[in-house]
């Protein structure tokens, strides 16, 4: 398994108890795929540098885990679908 880190921007509507079911479904998202989560920084409510889909700020969070590269293209189909996640960045970090 490699080593990754994740951050993604909530849709700014979402109320606080929704963060963390985003935060989840994400967090399962990865778990289905053969992965473990390894740790969740919630960096808060920030204005974005652009409008996104009309929205002046979002929910920031950043995820490091652990996965195999076959499952990121699942990872990345699941995220696209879920419309809660505005944007996201997912790095390999060099172990």
């Amino acid at each position: 398994m490699r080593s990754y880190e994740f951050t993604f921007i909530v849709h700014a509507d979402v109320e606080d108890e929704g963060i963390t079911d985003v935060t989840e479904k994400v967090s399962q998202f990865i778990a289905d795929g053969g992965g473990q989560v390894t740790n969740v920084d919630h960096w808060g409510r920030r204005r974005l540098a652009y409008p996104i889909q009309k929205q002046k700020e979002g929910y920031y969070v950043l995820m490091q885990f652990q996965l195999d590269p076959e499952s990121i293209n699942a990872l990345e189909r699941n995220l696209k679908l879920t419309e809660e996640v505005i944007r996201y960045l997912l790095v390999r970090v060099e172990d």
